[in-house]
C-alpha cells in the first residue's frame, strides 16, 4: 500500500520547516508507524553521507535519525551545493550530476530530474505508512513556479495534505500567511489544509484576534502556536541558522589569567563554509566558548583556531589573504593551536591544484603548517569512516590510543611530503573489507592537525580529550563537567516532538493522513 503523506511548507526559508519535519517523524516514529522524510530537492552546503557512501542534505539526515530510521539517498534524491558565480554542483541520488548555473539548471530539471524525484518517491512510499514531506523557501514563488519541482508539485504527486508554517520571530507572520496563500492557484490553495505559527515568544493570548480574523479569511483552521525553543542544538540545514559572525553583542576576548575560564575556539568564517553542524557538539561544551568569527581580534585572542570545510577551498584561501587572515593566522600559529577540517586541512598544506578546474583551476600555494599537497579531482569521495588517532599525545598532551569516527565529503587527494606525520588510520564503515588508509596531518611540533573527517568531535571521547588537552596546553584548568553528545541530541529531539506535540492539533493532523491518533502519554509512546 503506497504512503499517506503531510506535506510540510513555509512562507520563506528558515521558518521551521525542517525541524518541523524532523518533529513530525518521531510523533508519527512513536505512534508506532513507519515514517520517512522526502525533500525532493534542496540546496545547502550542510550535507550528510548515507551508510553507503551516498551524499544527502544534513536535514533529512536529522529527520531520518528523528524517525528512528537510516538515512537514504530517496529522501533527498536532489541536493544542490552552491560553487558562486551563480552556479551549483548538481549531486543526484548521492553523486556529482553536473555543474549548472541556475538559468539551466531551471531550464533542465523538470524534463530530466522530475522522473528521479518521482521513482525516489514511490520507493519511499511503497515502504512506509507515511511519508513527511518537506517543501523548500515558498510555494508562491511565482517567478520560478514553471520549473518548481519541490513544493507543490511534489504536493499533487503525493496527494498530500499541506500544513503552513509562518515565522512570527521575524515579524510580518499573517501578512505572509496570507500573501503566500493568495499568490497559489485555486486547486493549490486547496491542498493547504491549515495554518500554524513558529518561533512564539510571548502571551499566546495576544495573538488570538489575529488567529481568528486569519481563519475567515483564509477558511483554514490555525493547527496551534509552536514557542520559541532556544539550544535545541539540531542540526541546520543553511548558513541561516548559524550564530551571528563577529556579533556586537558578543564582547570580544581579552588577555585573559583566569585558569577557571572557558577554552576559546575560533572557527573562521569562510564564504562558502561548508559543515558547519561540525561544532554543535563543540559548542555544546560547558568548558568550552566557540565563536564563528572574522575579526583579526577575536581570532588573535583564541586558544585554538579551527579553518572549517569549504565548498569553495581556493576561492576561500584567496579571500582570506585579502582580508589579512591569512597572517593573523600565521603569526597565531608560532604560538597557538591550529586544526584543519577538510578543505580547511587543504588549505594548511603546501600547495592545492586543481588541473580540473573542479572549483579553482590553476595551481595555488596554501599556509605551509602542513607537509601535504592536495590535487582536485573529479571524483568525489563520500564515505563514513572510523579509525584510530595515530600520535601518542596532542597539543603536546600525552593521549592513550583513541577510536575516531566521522565521515568524509570531499574532492581533494592528498598526498604526503617528506617527514610529513598522518593523523589518523582509517576503515570504511559500510566496507570494512578494503584496505584501511591514512588520514590527516599533524606538524612536527604537534600544535597543528587536519583531518578529512566530519564529525570528528561528535564522538564524546576524542571531543573531550581534544578539550582537556587544549586546556592543558594553555595552562587551564582541567574539565569538571562534560556532555554526552548522542544523549543530547535524543533529548533535544525528544524536547522538539513534545514540544510540537503539546502545541498543535495533532489528532487532525493524524485525521489528514488517514491514520488514527491514540492518546498516550509522550513517555509511554517513548517506550
Amino acid at each position: 500500500m503506497r504512503a499517506r503523506a503531510i506535506m510540510v511548507l513555509g512562507t520563506s526559508s528558515h521558518v521551521g520547516k525542517s525541524l518541523l519535519t524532523a518533529a513530525l517523524c518521531r510523533i508519527f516514529a512513536h505512534k508506532g508507524y513507519r515514517v520517512a522524510p522526502f525533500k525532493s530537492q534542496n540546496m545547502s552546503l550542510n550535507s550528510a553521507v548515507t551508510p553507503e557512501g551516498l551524499e544527502i542534505g544534513r536535514a533529512q539526515a536529522l529527520q531520518a535519525e528523528a524517525a528512528g530510521i537510516l538515512p537514504s539517498i530517496h529522501m533527498n534524491p536532489i541536493l544542490l551545493k552552491p560553487c558562486g558565480n551563480m552556479s551549483s554542483q548538481i549531486i543526484v541520488r548521492g553523486k556529482i550530476w553536473g555543474k549548472l548555473t541556475a538559468s539551466d539548471y531551471h531550464l533542465r530539471r523538470i524534463e530530466e530530474l522530475m522522473p528521479i524525484v518521482r521513482d525516489s518517491y514511490e520507493t519511499l512510499a511503497s515502504q512506509n505508512d507515511v511519508i513527511i514531506l518537506e517543501g523548500a523557501g515558498s510555494p508562491a514563488e511565482i517567478n520560478l513556479k514553471q520549473h518548481d519541482i519541490v513544493n507543490m508539485r511534489m504536493a499533487e504527486l503525493s496527494n498530500a495534505a499541506c500544513v503552513l508554517v509562518g515565522d512570527i520571530d521575524r515579524g510580518g507572520v499573517f501578512a505572509s500567511l496570507f500573501g503566500t496563500v493568495e499568490l497559489l492557484d485555486r486547486q493549490e490553495q486547496d491542498r493547504i489544509r491549515g495554518f500554524l505559527i513558529n518561533k512564539f515568544r510571548g502571551d499566546v493570548a495576544l495573538l488570538e484576534p489575529g488567529i481568528r480574523m486569519m481563519e475567515d479569511r483564509l477558511g483554514k483552521p490555525c493547527l496551534g502556536v509552536i514557542p520559541y525553543l532556544p539550544q535545541l542544538m539540531l542540526d541546520e540545514e543553511d548558513s541561516l541558522g548559524l550564530p551571528e559572525i563577529d556579533s556586537n553583542n558578543i564582547a570580544p576576548w581579552s588577555p585573559a589569567s583566569d585558569r577557571g575560564r572557558p577554552l576559546r575556539i575560533a572557527v573562521i568564517a569562510l564564504p562558502s563554509f561548508s559543515n558547519f553542524t561540525d561544532f554543535d557538539a563543540l559548542r555544546s561544551e560547558p568548558s568550552v566558548v566557540l565563536h564563528f568569527c572574522r575579526s583579526h581580534k577575536q581570532i588573535s585572542q583564541a586558544d585554538v583556531i579551527i579553518l572549517p570545510g569549504s565548498k569553495q577551498t581556493v576561492d576561500d584561501l584567496l579571500w582570506m589573504r585579502s582580508a589579512g587572515l591569512d597572517k593573523t593566522l600565521l603569526t597565531y600559529a608560532r604560538k597557538g593551536l591550529v586544526v584543519g577540517i577538510c578543505g580547511g586541512m587543504q588549505m594548511l598544506g603546501e600547495e592545492i591544484l586543481d588541473p580540473h578546474d573542479m572549483e579553482h583551476a590553476g595551481r595555488t600555494s596554501g599556509l605551509s603548517l602542513l607537509a601535504i599537497h592536495t590535487t582536485m579531482r573529479p571524483q568525489k569521495v563520500t564515505k563514513i569512516s572510523l579509525g584510530q588517532l595515530l600520535p601518542t599525545s596532542l597539543f603536546g598532551q600525552s593521549m592513550l590510543p583513541l577510536q575516531l569516527c566521522g565521515y568524509e565529503i570531499h574532492i581533494g587527494e592528498t598526498r604526503y611530503l617528506d617527514g610529513a606525520k598522518p593523523f589518523a588510520r582509517l576503515g570504511i564503515r559500510s566496507a570494512p573489507e578494503d584496505r584501511e588508509q591514512l588520514d590527516g596531518c599533524v606538524s612536527t611540533d604537534g600544535r597543528v592537525f587536519g583531518s578529512y573527517l566530519h564529525g570528528l568531535f561528535d564522538d564524546d571521547t576524542f571531543r573531550h580529550a581534544f578539550v582537556a588537552a587544549a586546556r592543558a596546553f594553555h595552562q587551564l584548568d582541567p574539565i569538571t563537567l562534560v556532555v554526552n553528545w548522542k544523549q543530547k541530541r535524543e533529548e533535544s529531539l525528544d524536547r522538539l516532538a513534545d514540544t510540537v506535540r503539546e502545541a498543535l492539533d495533532m489528532p487532525k493532523i493524524f485525521a489528514w493522513a488517514g491514520l488514527p491518533y491514540k492518546e498516550q502519554n509522550s513517555e509511554e509512546e517513548k517506550h
